[in-house]
């Protein structure tokens, strides 16, 4: 059963690298970040490939759930169809993918549905999720469409007006992260603070010490 204690570290993967982003070697490089993440304190992964294929983004999942300890979900940005094919623990899904309720008709038992809240109109969206992912808190430049950023105080307010697990996210980093954890929400998602950064293991390992958990 799904706790909610894994969104202590949300870490969100950036871009395949490699010479055109495909292939095997993009693949494992992307995987091994990850498991340096998850040696460092991340709790969840979540895979964010925005630019990849439908196939690519199965065989990369596939490939995390194969690498990673069974405790750390992996769950699949947007694409739910991508997360039932490769077996992903679930999947995040941003105020224009299929709403919540239509994925929560299809899927098995126990799979993870979380649901992208930025304001007010976005609330009623998350409804029937298992949590929400609400920002951006900061300023980010991760995600071009985030939106302004609407700081901790109304992070509270959108997390009490949910009334599930929340989990931050939005330019949120070691100087910032025990800020964020004193509204209350269940931990941060980060993509650059982890995955952008030349140790994942070291960079998850100082978020965790600067939340706190």
């Amino acid at each position: 059963m799904w706790n909610p204690a894994t969104l202590t570290l949300l870490a969100i993967t950036d871009a395949l690298r490699g010479k055109d982003g495909t292939g095997p070697e993009a693949r494992d490089d992307l995987v091994a970040r990850a498991a340096a993440a998850v040696r460092g304190g991340a709790t969840m992964i979540q895979l964010r490939l925005k630019d990849a294929d439908a196939r690519t983004q199965v065989e990369v999942a596939r490939a995390l759930i194969a690498a990673l300890p069974p405790t750390v979900p992996v769950i699949v940005n947007d694409r739910a169809d991508v997360a039932l094919a490769a077996g992903a623990a679930g999947v995040h899904l941003g105020a224009d993918d299929l709403p919540v309720a239509a994925v929560r008709r299809i899927a098995p038992p126990g799979f993870i549905i979380g649901a992208s809240v930025g304001n007010d109109a976005e609330v009623a969206g998350s409804r029937g999720a298992d949590y929400v992912g609400i920002g951006p808190v900061y300023g980010t430049a991760s995600k071009a469409d985030a939106g302004d950023a609407i700081g901790t105080a109304e992070l509270a307010r959108l997390a009490a007006r949910c009334a599930l697990p929340a989990v931050a996210i939005g330019g949120i980093d070691t100087t910032n992260a025990a800020a964020v954890m004193a509204t209350g929400v269940c931990g941060v998602a980060v993509i650059r603070a982890v995955f952008s950064a030349p140790d994942p293991e070291a960079a998850a390992r100082a978020l965790r010490s600067a939340i706190g958990r």
